[in-house]
């Protein structure tokens, strides 16, 4: 079920708790702990999608990363629950998921685009395994 948040339409959107040990010395969250949560992310989707890595590998075909971009806005800190969502688009080969971390008060932690690229059996390709997969989240 999509979530609106801000006018914009999340595919997909997962709970997270901050963990004690993802803290820097400023009892904030750490700046990479956001690309974990992100990822994890992406994987769920993923599978929840009807594909998910481990099988997605098997077959031959590797979604990588191939740019992220990606802006702080509020810090989570220790004991924070958030929300992690996304929605994504195609354009050509590439998949560009639109990911936002959203503390449970609606304040937005980090926004992200991440842009993958599909791999099959170790050449790049257009994707079209992943984006029948993906047909029905795609945002046109």
């Amino acid at each position: 079920m999509p979530i609106l948040k801000d006018n914009k339409k999340y595919c997909y959107a997962m709970e997270f708790g901050v963990r004690d040990y993802e803290l820097d010395c400023e009892q904030i969250v750490n700046n990479a702990n956001y690309l974990h949560y992100m990822e994890h992310t992406r994987h769920s989707f993923c599978e929840e999608a009807g594909l998910s890595f481990t099988e997605m590998h098997r077959r031959g075909i590797d979604p990588v990363v191939s740019k992220v971009e990606i802006e702080y806005k509020s810090s989570l800190r220790g004991g924070d629950r958030f929300i992690s969502c996304l929605w994504i688009e195609r354009k050509g080969p590439r998949f560009i998921f639109h990911q936002d971390i959203i503390k449970k008060d609606g304040v937005i932690a980090s926004t992200a685009i991440v842009t993958t690229v599909s791999i099959k059996d170790g050449k790049l390709t257009r994707g079209e395994e992943l984006a029948e997969v993906f047909g029905k989240y795609l945002k046109r």
